[in-house]
């Protein structure tokens, strides 16, 4: 899952065929500099990896939980986001639709009228396309059923994202690779509402998100700094379903909308739109209805 191939003074000056078109017609209404660049793409990489929740106010019948599969859409940036060293170059991002990650879940017994879950999300340090990447994540929430079926919560996620490999390439084609180092982290919370009605739920939260990363260049000990880091408001819409009793399906539409900071927004320094899924298997007590 080479995502993260973000760049800085030292990486190979290529154009992709597919922009050259694009550059050579002088597109580049957001490019401000290779700084505003270098934050975008950190901050987006932070963002496409946040660990929102794919579940309503209440993610399981209370004493259950689930082991899940998930995926998170990775939308294809622009060539004109990718465009750095003055417009000359071109960040080869575009590595994989998706961001697949395990999940294990589980929501407490009822205390009072409140059920307390938690959940963690991890990818191991599988070797992929010349990179190892890491992503554990954890939330912890509460959820309050009313007898309506209105449900009432707030939730805390933190992810923390590393990969080790070749991520900016030599400038001169051919000389020695050395392996780069990059570490993100996204935390926040959010307030969600969802209405339970037999095996549907439906649900909507909204939050506000950090997103942090740090960059170390292994040719030079070179760090990047992101000088424009994430703070804004993301949301999700989604539905939850339990099928088969044991099987519990989620999607939802996701998005980070533009940053709190007007510098930053005018910079176009984060957001994304995107799409997210989740399979689970359930165990414990068999849903009510």
């Amino acid at each position: 899952m080479s995502l993260l191939l973000l760049f800085t003074s030292n990486a190979l000056a290529y154009i992709d065929p597919a922009c050259q078109d694009f550059v050579d017609e002088g597109g580049r209404q957001f490019y401000e500099d290779d700084q505003a660049q270098a934050n975008f793409m950190a901050n987006y990489f932070g963002l496409t990896t946040s660990y929102s929740g794919l579940h309503g106010a209440v993610p399981h019948d209370p004493g259950s939980g689930a082991i899940s599969f998930e995926a998170a859409g990775v939308p294809p940036l622009s060539c004109e986001r990718r465009l750095v060293l003055g417009t000359t170059k071109t960040e080869d991002t575009n590595k994989t639709p998706v961001v697949p990650r395990l999940r294990l879940s589980f929501a407490m017994p009822k205390l009072g009228p409140a059920v307390v879950y938690g959940s963690v999300g991890y990818i191991p340090p599988v070797p992929f396309a010349g990179v190892r990447n890491v992503i554990l994540s954890g939330e912890i929430g509460v959820g309050v059923p009313l007898d309506s079926g209105l449900e009432l919560g707030v939730r805390y996620h933190h992810t923390m994202l590393k990969t080790v490999g070749e991520i900016a390439t030599p400038f001169v084609q051919g000389d020695t690779a050395y392996d780069d180092f990059f570490l993100g982290s996204s935390l926040g919370a959010d307030g969600v509402v969802s209405f339970h009605r037999d095996r549907l739920t439906p649900y909507l939260a909204v939050g506000v998100m950090d997103v942090s990363t740090f960059f170390l260049v292994g040719d030079d000990a070179y760090i990047a700094d992101n000088t424009q880091p994430y703070v804004g408001m993301t949301t999700s819409l989604g539905l939850q379903a339990r099928v088969m009793k044991k099987v519990d399906l989620a999607g939802e539409l996701y998005s980070a909308l533009p940053p709190f900071s007007a510098e930053a927004r005018d910079l176009g320094a984060g957001r994304v739109y995107t799409g997210r899924l989740r399979v689970g298997y359930v165990f414990g007590p068999s849903p009510e209805g």
